[in-house]
């Protein structure tokens, strides 16, 4: 079997359409579509059917495409490994990371690395979960700093757990909802909130109160494509609510917002590191891993705000 054949069928099977893997490969339509026959003669399958949107895998097709994905992660772990030995443990460092998490955890821990090899070179990938999942499965990064959420405990990716953190609901001071004695969750549905978008594990995890208490969904005026920390000026100059993470509130953007105190309204929930299972960790890998544990083992004693 070649190689490039398995590169071709790989592609098609991911986009769906012969114009566009060719495009994405840098090959010619001919050739792609060539290496697809000789690949599918060989194993003596119809790998794909022809459809007027695009190329659609069979049963088989499907069924080789997981094992020879998988096997081709594989291969190119070895390949990194191999050209890591010959460099001298000196390569690419690739990292996904939530914008929540950058500035306060991984910029340090990334600094500390430099500092120690200085010929490292490092890609970073700020995005939210539901970019990131998708980049470290196909290969693209090495490992993703992120919220440990429930749907990423796939058999295909090992979790680690470096420290604690909780989401609150917070206005600004002296929001109308803070001069009640009491504050009831029905008293949530007259007020507009500043959310994350519906990718983000955070709206999902309010939306989700929102209908355990028979409430309509939250009345979202303001929605970003990452996290609202960057947002939150206006936050103090409206009485939207939100969500902040515990990160947020100890940083200077989260100062002087008012937690909301709201019986079952913080979630508690791990930051920690994804990788996929069984992946190799390069030495450059496994260094800044050590560099964020250290980092995680100082922020562990912190105690979490006050509601006000």
């Amino acid at each position: 079997m070649r190689l490039e054949d398995l590169d071709y069928f790989l592609a098609v099977a991911r986009l769906g359409h012969v114009g566009r893997a060719a495009d994405g490969i840098g090959v010619s339509q001919p050739a792609l579509t060539k290496g697809i026959r000789r690949l599918e003669e060989e194993l003596k399958l119809q790998l794909f059917i022809r459809t007027p949107k695009g190329m659609e895998l069979t049963v088989p097709g499907r069924a080789f495409y997981q094992r020879s994905m998988q096997a081709r992660r594989e291969l190119d772990d070895a390949m990194q490994e191999a050209g890591d030995l010959h460099r001298g443990s000196i390569g690419l460092l690739r990292v996904g990371v939530t914008p929540l998490l950058a500035e306060p955890f991984f910029n340090p821990a990334c600094v500390e690395l430099l500092a120690q090899r200085p010929a490292a070179k490092v890609q970073v990938m700020v995005s939210l979960n539901d970019a990131l999942i998708p980049a470290l499965r196909q290969g693209d990064l090495d490992f993703a700093i992120s919220s440990l959420f429930e749907s990423a405990t796939a058999a295909e990716f090992d979790r680690e757990p470096l420290f604690s953190d909780k989401l609150f609901v917070a206005a600004r001071p002296g929001h109308p909802l803070l001069d009640r004695r009491k504050i009831r969750f029905a008293d949530l549905a007259g007020y507009q909130w500043m959310l994350p978008g519906p990718q983000a594990a955070s709206r999902r995890w309010l939306e989700a109160k929102f209908e355990q208490h028979g409430s309509a969904p939250p009345n979202v005026m303001i929605e970003s494509n990452a996290s609202v920390s960057g947002l939150l000026g206006i936050l103090h100059s409206t009485d939207l609510l939100t969500l902040v993470s515990e990160i947020t509130l100890s940083a200077h953007a989260g100062q002087g917002l008012s937690i909301l105190p709201l019986d079952d309204m913080t979630w508690h929930r791990q930051i920690g590191v994804l990788t996929r299972r069984n992946s190799y960790q390069s030495p450059l890998t496994q260094r800044l891993l050590e560099i964020l544990r250290d980092h995680a083992r100082t922020r562990s004693g912190a105690s979490a705000p006050r509601p006000a």
